[in-house]
């Protein structure tokens, strides 16, 4: 009952007209920034910071919550309508959204992204509202093994991702680890895979110049290619019923996905340094893993939007829990929030729930508010969306060329990302020519980062002894499962091959 009266408190003060209109109007800006291929939340909330200093504390974070629940949204819009992920969040919802918007079907896309997010959202303010305290002590027992296991589950994940050709997507994995592994040795600080000795691979490779670059620059010279010069325009129609309609539907067709994608991205969201990208990405990967219709996958089926849209909305609110009751950034965004924070004279940590309560069940109950306005306003500004769509390619092209080098540039302000974003997008057209799955590759240069350091890490601490995945308890069971995923189409292919073996004898 406390809870629910302090919880009360909170919805009160984010109400106030001052609170509310900053809600809408972040949550507008976070549309539309989130939707800007190579912007994202980190970029838009570290920008409009400065603004927050005309308003008190309190509200100066709302409003940058509130833009990174707009943001979130919006990732998806860009990644339906235009192939580009408007950011790393949304790559996963390219998969799917982009086809669905190619048959005529942008509509169920962007109402199935939406609903999906302001389910994941929901369910993950619940969750945060009640469990915040314990669940933030469960992510300070992970370390870098348990980090590690989960990593790799995730990569158990991307067998599926390939279809049947297993050598295809694990060629396609070991190439996105090689292009995480580029840059400096975290541990040994070595310079290594620096091509030609151009110091723009000193930095790495941005992951958004990866992502813009195959689902932006390769999917129009797919397009290009598949039609022939032929002028093509996608037929895209939306109405006030239509959208009702569409919203029934992915509540049908979607449900396993966001509920998949709602709890499993508040969890890997609450992880120190994981964020919504993992999330997202390992949301679509289980999905599919579990669903009846695996090959309907990447060919525009509903719960491969609603899983990674569903996921991602719900690991931005799991990444404030760490902020905010350990002082930990759960993601690149948070961190810019925790720094706003001390800016403004607020410790986050134990203690702010005790010390603050006004401020902290403010922000919370702003959490419940944004959610709702950012589903409301990225719904009535889908006839705007559809209409991107109804251009011709002809028109279409040359505005996604034109987004994606702006965007590969705005990611990292280098023109050695443009050219190399170009080549991507190059050798992403080329790869899906020869049959080759994308999504292994895209995904393992975002977990690679990760999952490198605390594999090190973990054999540090046990002297190179491997077991040390094996023995811990919450490691363990994860280690083994992710092995049993692996083993997996391994076992199916020696099923199939003695269930055939009596048939040839006969």
């Amino acid at each position: 009952m406390e809870i629910l009266s302090l919880l009360s408190t909170g919805l009160l003060e984010a109400l106030q007209p001052v609170n509310l209109l900053l809600i809408i109007i972040g949550v507008t800006l976070g549309l539309f920034i989130g939707m800007m291929p190579g912007l994202g939340s980190v970029n838009g909330v570290a920008i409009l910071l400065p603004i927050t200093f005309l308003v008190p504390p309190a509200s100066a974070i709302i409003f940058l919550a509130a833009i990174y629940y707009g943001a979130m949204y919006g990732g998806a819009i860009s990644s339906i309508t235009l192939g580009i992920p408007g950011a790393s969040t949304a790559v996963a919802t390219t998969f799917d959204g982009r086809p669905l918007a190619l048959q005529g079907k942008a509509s169920l896309a962007l109402v199935t992204a939406a609903v999906a997010s302001f389910t994941g959202g929901t369910v993950s303010i619940v969750l945060f509202t009640i469990f915040a305290p314990p669940l933030a002590s469960v992510a300070l027992s992970f370390g870098s093994p348990e980090i590690f296991a989960l990593m790799l589950l995730a990569f158990a994940t991307f067998v599926g991702l390939g279809g049947d050709d297993i050598p295809k997507t694990v060629l396609s994995i070991c190439l996105g680890l090689v292009f995480a592994a580029v840059g400096f040795d975290e541990i040994s600080g070595a310079p290594r895979l620096v091509f030609f000795d151009m110091t723009g691979f000193m930095r790495g490779i941005n992951f958004l110049v990866l992502a813009i670059g195959v689902y932006g620059i390769g999917e129009m010279l797919w397009t290009i290619d598949s039609t022939r010069g032929k002028i093509t325009q996608t037929e895209a129609k939306i109405s006030a019923k239509g959208v009702l309609r569409d919203a029934r539907t992915s509540l049908k067709l979607g449900a396993k996905g966001m509920s998949i994608g709602s709890l499993l991205g508040f969890f890997v969201g609450i992880l120190p340094a994981a964020g919504a990208t993992p999330g997202s990405l390992m949301a679509y990967g289980v999905a599919k893993l579990s669903s009846r219709d695996p090959e309907s996958y990447g060919k525009g089926n509903p719960d491969g939007v609603a899983a990674p849209e569903s996921a991602n909305n719900s690991a931005s609110t799991g990444s404030m829990l760490p902020m905010l009751t350990l002082g930990i950034p759960g993601s690149p965004t948070t961190a810019i929030l925790l720094g706003g924070m001390v800016i403004w004279g607020l410790t986050p940590g134990p203690r702010l729930f005790s010390d603050q309560p006004a401020f902290v069940w403010g922000l919370i109950g702003s959490f419940y508010v944004s959610n709702f306005f950012a589903l409301v306003i990225n719904l009535c500004f889908i006839p705007l969306f559809i209409w991107m769509l109804r251009m011709p390619f002809t028109i279409l092209a040359p505005m996604i060329f034109v987004l994606s080098v702006v965007g590969g540039y705005a990611a990292t302000l280098s023109m050695h990302d443009v050219w190399l974003m170009l080549i991507f997008g190059l050798g992403a057209f080329f790869l899906r020519k020869f049959d080759y799955p994308l999504a292994p590759a895209v995904l393992a240069i975002v977990l690679g980062p990760i999952a490198e350091p605390t594999l090190r890490q973990s054999l540090l601490l046990s002297s190179g002894d491997p077991s040390i995945f094996f023995t811990r308890p919450i490691a363990g069971p994860i280690t083994v499962i992710a092995i049993i995923l692996i083993l997996l189409p391994l076992f199916k292919k020696l099923r199939d091959r003695f269930a055939t073996a009596p048939a040839k004898g006969t």
